[in-house]
Order: C-alpha cells, then structure tokens, then sequence
C-alpha cells in the first residue's frame, strides 16, 4: 500500500488558534550554534511581536491537512520604501562619512523575510519554499519591487533555498556584540554625548544618513517606537553644539568638524535570548568575574553579564557621522550607550557594513559576535523600476548600510 502523499496548506497566522503551535515551532529551531554552545532566542507576547513594528505585515504558517492538523512551519515578512541610492546633482560637494545634504535618496519597495522555521521532522518536503513563495506573492500585492532577507554564513542550509528561488548574495554586514559591565565606561573626554529629541534626531537622519542603503524612509516612525530608547550625538567637547544644544537645524548649519550619531532600540522589548550549553565552569568563572566587578567596580574588571539565562539586548542603529575624528565620536557614543544600559540590557550590539568606516570605534567581542550576515536579494517584477538605479541587485555596496531594528 502506497504511503499517503502530505498536503501541506500555507495560510495566515491567527493569533487566536495558531499562538502556542507557532510559539513550538520557534522554540525547536535555533537561532545558532558554537559546538555544544547554542544561543536561543525567546519571542515575547505573541509570535507576530517581532514584525508588528512595521508598516506593513504579515505572518504564515504551514499546516498539515487532515484529520489532525499540525503547524510545522512558519514565517513572518515585512513591507517598507527603502533607499536604495543615491542621486547627485551635477555640482556638488561631499562629506567624509555619509553623503551631504545635495545626496538626494532614491526610494525603492522591499519585502523582508525573516523567521522562516520548519520543523525538523518536516524539513526537505519544500514546505520552506512554499512558504518563501506565499510570502513573495504577498509581497507583490503590496508593491514590493525586491524582496531580501538575512541569515548567517554557515547556515548552507538557508541560503541554499533562497539562492535556488533566485536570490543572489547582496551585502556581508558583521554583528559586533559587547557585554554590559557592572562598572561604568568612561566617556572619552575630547567627546561630550548628548541625548536628543526624535525630532531632531529625525532632522540630522534625513539631511545626513538618508540616501545610505536600506534607509527607511518612515525613520519618524522608527524613532518614535517606545522600544526606541535614546538617540545620542557625540561632538567635540568645548564646541558650541557641546555647550548648548539648539537644535537640529542649528546644528546642521554650522556642524563641527567630527560628530557620530546613533539611536539606541531595546531588543528585549520583543524577545530575549539564552546561551544554552554552556559548561559549569564557564558559567561559575563568569559568575566570579561579576562579583569581583560589584565589589570593586573602580577596577573596571571585564566582567561577563548572566547570558546562561534569558537576557535582554540593546541595539545601536543609525550609525553616521563625518570628520576626521568620526570613529573616536563613534566610541563615546557606544561607550554612553553602554552606561545607560547598565541594568536594562546584558549586552550592546550593532550591525554594520564591512567597510563601514566608523566601525573601528565600535567595540565587539569576538566570543560574542556572531557570524557574518549574509544578505540576499531578489528582484520580484520589471515593471516596478524606475530606472532610477537600474536593477539594486546588481550594484556597488556603498561603505554603508542603514539597519532597520524593526527586523531584528
């Protein structure tokens, strides 16, 4: 007797029915691996938190027909306008780091994928593929002229179903992850950081940042997210801007030499990870390197945060600046986002281009960065393009990239 064939039925999540399978599903599937080391992450609330921070949404499970149904797969995917370049008047200047003010955008509809689980018993049937599939059509329906997506590079198995479908490797972005120390970071003092409004931080994005790839370009949106906590400027101590803030537009027309500017968003407002596996040995001299720093903070131990249990995160986006002294500006502001996540987060961490020049003032640890990303692309219709920048897929990585924390 001939072994009945699987259907499998690819539909939209319902958060009334499908919460507790869909939560199952992304608890059996790990978000990556070190040998016996594994870091895992726990969704908060309902499974579709992770990409109801955006514009346009939308999660699908895979489904088995019949008497008894199960979810044995999912996957979440986001729609946004993007820069996707830049256009450059006939006659105009530059800055160091990020394109000037006359560095108009050109915008560009993507879909996101992300969260795409099967489970194990039910991987190499192509329920993957149909999902990627319902999800590009969806974003088709919605304008979407590319679709993209992201994983890791030692995940073959990911980028063997995407690069199949007719996605092409686009952008390697590296994860720089840092502890957060019981003991403050001292701020360098050539630096002075300070905290302003959305709306100004709004203002330096779209004059500054906004024609680097994958800007979005409802950042008012982004920046007003209660999970967006802080947007921090570093200038120069001593200059004007040091003194007295007097806005964006002010600042602006008379910038300083060197200046950083990044946003901070709290990632464990949306989900928490755990490193699993760890050894009692590592997990008890971790233990000792915090309460060595508790009782003698003024020593600055490197002390190792509690990442055996579910922890919190805090991301830095936004990442520009311009002048000779970008990077060290870049320093003081992670070095003042670290001390204000002291208590709310275990770590900080951000994402940026390999050539990115303000990185070497971002500092990582290599126990705690993952893997390169991989970013892969594809161009779902023809007819969508402007001839703007003619087909993304096949330009020139800029120095940087804008990553949206709505996609973490």
């Amino acid at each position: 007797m001939e072994r009945e064939e699987l259907i499998i039925v690819v539909r939209e999540y319902d958060a009334e029915t499908d919460r507790s399978a869909a939560e199952a599903v992304d608890r059996i599937c790990e978000v990556g691996t070190s040998g016996k080391v594994s870091l895992c992450m726990d969704l908060l609330g309902d499974p579709v938190s992770r990409i109801r921070h955006s514009p346009a949404y939308l999660m699908l499970v895979a489904e088995t027909s019949g008497p008894v149904r199960e979810i044995v797969g999912v996957i979440r995917g986001s729609v946004k306008i993007v820069a996707c370049g830049r256009k450059m008047p006939r006659q105009g200047g530059g800055g160091t780091r990020t394109h000037g003010p006359a560095a108009a955008p050109i915008y560009t509809k993507v879909g996101y994928i992300l969260g795409l689980r099967v489970l194990p018993s039910h991987r190499r049937m192509g329920i993957g593929l149909k999902l990627v599939k319902r999800m590009e059509e969806w974003f088709g329906e919605k304008g979407a002229e590319y679709a993209y997506m992201a994983t890791t590079k030692g995940n073959d198995a990911s980028l063997g179903l995407f690069t199949g479908c007719g996605y092409s490797k686009f952008r390697t972005p590296s994860i720089l992850v840092h502890p957060v120390f019981v003991h403050r970071l001292p701020v360098p003092r050539s630096a002075a950081v300070l905290r302003i409004p959305p709306a100004d931080a709004e203002v330096i994005y779209r004059r500054r940042l906004a024609a680097t790839e994958f800007f979005p370009r409802d950042i008012d949106a982004v920046l007003a997210n209660p999970l967006s906590v802080v947007t921090l400027l570093a200038v120069p101590a001593g200059c004007a801007a040091s003194e007295r803030w007097s806005g964006a537009e002010a600042f602006l027309a008379a910038p300083p030499e060197s200046w950083a500017i990044a946003s901070v968003w709290d990632c464990g407002g949306v989900f928490r990870l755990e490193i699993r596996g760890a050894s009692r040995l590592r997990r008890a001299a971790a233990a000792a390197t915090r309460a060595a720093d508790r009782a003698m903070p003024w020593l600055r131990i490197p002390s190792v945060p509690d990442l055996f249990r579910p922890f919190g995160a805090w991301f830095l986006y936004g990442i520009g600046g311009e002048g000779p002294a970008a990077a060290t500006m870049a320093a003081a502001v992670w070095r003042e986002a670290h001390n204000t996540a002291r208590g709310a987060a275990a770590v900080v961490a951000a994402e940026v281009a390999e050539t990115e020049p303000l990185r070497r003032g971002i500092p990582r640890w290599r126990l705690l960065s993952g893997a390169d990303d991989v970013w892969c692309v594809k161009r779902l219709a023809e007819e969508y393009s402007d001839g703007a920048v003619g087909d993304w897929t096949k330009s020139t990585p800029g120095p940087s990239i804008f990553v949206d924390p709505r996609e973490l």
